[in-house]
């Protein structure tokens, strides 16, 4: 899978049946870190897919943090 985008992250999870909404962006984003490592950390997906996803997750928070 191509992760080029936070919505490419969330269909990521969603193959999983992992679906994150608690309300606030910022803490989506953490929760969905959360939710990629623990896929990881089970050998659900694969390295590429996993530090692709938490380079954009990362990057993502760190813009909701500046705003």
């Amino acid at each position: 899978m191509v992760l080029s985008s936070i919505y490419d992250v969330q269909q990521l999870l969603k193959r999983f049946g992992i679906f994150v909404y608690i309300g606030d962006r910022a803490s989506n984003l953490e929760m969905m870190e959360l939710e990629i490592r623990e896929l990881y950390h089970s050998q659900l997906i694969d390295i590429q897919d996993f530090q692709k996803a938490i380079l954009l997750l990362r990057s993502e928070i760190e813009r909701e943090k500046l705003k």
